[in-house]
């Protein structure tokens, strides 16, 4: 079965199992929400929609045109995400945080079933995204917390819709999501890199400098970033650089070529290849 809901950024592939959403919008009209409750509310957190699914193969979510930043939290069996430019498994006890205007597609793997929790935001391109420089892409988390929040605020939204329990839910997703994409245990020492690279995207940084300021080894970054970000140094760079690259795109009238060179790309053609493996389309498209 494929649908292809009205707004046609969406392409659903096989059937869900089961589902539990509620949507922050009135006036939402994908055809895979429909009869989801709705709750006003979580836009005060910018939240299009959230919930709960359970799925197996061959279901499959493809969205071309995704407008605000994603979390994914596996709560058991395990599923592939898109994530930058390829496929990433998430497992029982991790999450994904995909941000603004990237593909995001996700599937089920064959004869494994899937069961995650996922909240959508709604974010404009002239503002900073919830995603951070700091902010993990996978890692474990704990997705009960945010399990429980999904399922009370779907609970309260579908009854009696208590206006001081539905503000107390919407707070609660939006606190499990940042306290994933705000992690307080980063190691001080990635703090420190992450935010000097942030300032300065397009300086032309090699491992050996990233080693010098965080104080370590090459091979031990590596492994540092691997586990706490999910990127390599020299990936988490390029999506640094890209994250510059979409803010410039989206607030001035810069050429391409120049936002390439300000954000530490050689030039045009460089971003252009890394701009269509990860957000699946061209700069000039973007723009």
């Amino acid at each position: 079965m494929r649908i292809t809901p009205p707004l046609a950024d969406v392409e659903i592939f096989g059937k869900r199992t089961r589902r539990m959403a509620v949507c922050g919008r009135e006036d939402e009209e994908r055809e895979w929400l429909a009869g989801a409750p709705r709750c006003k509310m979580l836009a005060e957190h910018h939240i299009s929609h959230t919930g709960i699914m359970e799925a197996e193969t061959p279901y499959e979510i493809f969205r071309h045109n995704q407008s605000g930043t994603f979390m994914l939290a596996c709560l058991s069996g395990e599923g592939v995400v898109m994530v930058d430019g390829g496929w990433k498994t998430v497992r029982s006890g991790q999450a994904c945080l995909l941000p603004p205007f990237v593909m995001n597609s996700l599937k089920c793997i064959k004869r494994k079933s899937w069961r995650f929790a996922w909240v959508r935001y709604e974010e404009s391109r002239g503002f900073k995204p919830l995603v951070s420089s700091v902010s993990p892409v996978t890692g474990s988390y704990d997705g009960r917390g945010l399990e429980a929040a999904i399922s009370g605020l779907h609970s309260e939204a579908g009854a009696e819709a208590n206006p001081a329990a539905l503000l107390h839910w919407c707070h609660l997703i939006n606190h499990y999501v940042r306290k994933f994409a705000e992690p307080t245990d980063l190691d001080e020492r990635l703090w420190r890199l992450w935010t000097a690279v942030e300032l300065q995207p397009e300086r032309p940084w090699t491992l050996a400098e990233f080693s010098e300021i965080a104080c370590l080894s090459g091979e031990h970054l590596r492994r540092l970033c691997l586990a706490q970000i999910g990127r390599s140094p020299m990936r988490h760079l390029t999506f640094i650089r890209l994250q510059k690259a979409v803010q410039m795109l989206s607030t001035g009238s810069d050429k391409i070529d120049t936002i390439a060179r300000a954000v530490g790309f050689s030039g045009i053609h460089s971003l252009s290849n890394s701009f269509k493996a990860w957000f699946g389309k061209r700069p000039s498209d973007f723009r």
